[in-house]
């Protein structure tokens, strides 16, 4: 199987192909620790007023304030405007950055701004597509969070907009700028851990927040809340702030665990192995613990066929979230080889090789093997064929190794990822994780959600990206 890799069109050299400057040895707990560094920058320096980008939030919830806020970290970036459907987060986005920012309930006012040049999109999954090819049209470039659509249908409309607006979009899962992701994949590339066969992946949790059980302001109404905005193209339903603050819990507005979770894991995996899809789909789960009106599963299990391409062998893939996971929950990758295995969590990876031996003749005789079960003038004649058809080798077995690699101290693959957008934005490139890229990520996620739903196997044609009946 070949091994090489496609020319994409990068904005960036990778932190990873970096090889000497881009990797600082040292020392912790015992261990040879690589650490990674980001691709190099310039020392940021004033931005020109014509390089002034004029930015605008669409959705000031959790994520909402979280992207704003790392969004103005990056040079020349300046918040002109923001829109909410509830209006004490718009009274908090003139608390966080001034009076001088406008705010909304209508998210259209905010297209239609001249001063408007790119918009965060950070609202309930249902208004995803809409609000993402509204603004293209309008001329805005698009940060889009995760996941890109709510239904498959939508996927192949975002990515028509974008082709024909020639807008810059990017979808808001970090992984796809991630140095971490970067570094794996140039060591799968090389070969360091023989050719995959299994990956592993969980985003598990076990806590009320990580459950989505967000605070509910006391004494909310209707007049504080543009109801109607919210559902949009939703049901119609009285007014219900507990839909409103934890939409996610719902099917009407969210994607449930996999369409939050398993699209990071996607994003990671995809950059790591430069992979497009599975072939196949299928999820088992359930409601095990959060029974609080929820109509989304708090544990799911999903596996996936990936077929074989010029990029990587089959492999098969498993990926879990639980919501109730008594260690405390925890995020992890297991990239399997048929000569390694990398392994990742938190801020840095693990590369261990214990390498394929021949058994001794001694395990071959005394060990679990069928050997022992012979007659003692076969195991005799078994020993000495043995011995004869194998003479000591004097070349000592390449002993088992273990490489640690970390991204650097405060690391943000958040900011990255923005950065990377607003220079996309700023020169008139193109981006990693782009409409294409995240409608890859996003519908095997959305099918775990099918597939457990509609208790069937979905299969995927992952080049074409559309179901196959």
């Amino acid at each position: 199987m070949t091994n090489h890799r496609s020319r994409r069109d990068f904005l960036r050299i990778t932190a990873a192909s970096a090889v000497g400057a881009g990797l600082v040895p040292s020392l912790a707990r015992g261990r040879d620790v690589q650490i990674l560094e980001p691709a190099a920058r310039e020392p940021a320096r004033p931005v020109a007023p014509s390089d002034r980008i004029g930015l605008a939030t669409i959705g000031m919830g959790i994520i909402g304030f979280i992207d704003t806020d790392t969004a103005l970290r990056v040079p020349g970036v300046e918040l002109v405007a923001a829109s909410d459907a509830y209006d004490a987060r718009l009274v908090h986005v003139k608390e966080v950055y001034g009076e001088n920012v406008d705010t909304t309930r209508d998210y259209r006012e905010i297209l239609a701004r001249s001063d408007v040049d790119v918009v965060l999109i950070c609202v309930p999954d249902h208004w995803h597509a809409r609000m993402a090819i509204e603004a293209m049209e309008a001329g805005k470039d698009v940060y889009l969070e995760k996941p890109m659509v709510k239904n498959l249908a939508e996927g192949p409309r975002v990515i028509e907009a974008q082709e024909r607006t020639g807008r810059v979009l990017e979808v808001g899962s970090q992984f796809g700028s991630n140095v971490i992701f970067d570094k794996i994949r140039e060591l799968v590339a090389a070969g360091a851990i023989g050719e995959v066969n299994q990956v592993e992946a969980a985003y598990n949790r076990n806590s009320s927040i990580g459950a989505w059980q967000y605070s509910i302001p006391p004494d909310v109404t209707e007049q504080d809340i543009a109801w109607e905005a919210f559902l949009g193209s939703a049901p119609q339903r009285p007014f219900d702030p507990v839909r409103f603050f934890r939409w996610r819990n719902y099917r009407d507005y969210g994607t449930a665990v996999a369409g939050d979770l398993f699209v990071h894991l996607f994003t990671g995996i995809h950059k790591a192995l430069d992979a497009m899809g599975p072939t196949e789909i299928f999820s088992r789960g359930g409601l095990r613990f959060w029974t609080d009106g929820r109509d989304v599963p708090d544990v799911i299990l999903s596996l996936f066929a990936y077929p074989e391409t010029e990029h990587h062998p089959p492999f098969t893939l498993s990926l879990q979230s639980n919501f109730v996971d008594g260690s405390g929950g925890r995020t992890y990758f297991r990239f399997i080889g048929s000569e390694g295995v990398i392994s990742v969590q938190g801020d840095g990876f693990t590369l261990e090789k214990s390498p394929r031996r021949p058994p001794s003749l001694d395990q071959l005789v005394n060990g679990y093997n069928s050997v022992r079960t012979w007659s003692e003038d076969v195991q005799q004649e078994f020993s000495e064929a043995y011995e004869a058809a194998h003479p000591a080798d004097p070349v000592a077995p390449a002993p088992d190794t273990t490489q640690e690699y970390r991204a650097p101290g405060g690391y943000d693959a958040r900011y990255d990822h923005l950065t990377y957008f607003f220079d996309a934005v700023r020169e008139g490139g193109s981006v990693f994780e782009d409409a294409v890229y995240g409608y890859r990520a996003a519908a095997p996620a959305l099918m775990s959600n099918l597939s457990l739903w509609e208790d069937r196997l979905y299969r995927w044609d992952p080049v074409g990206m559309q179901l196959v009946s």
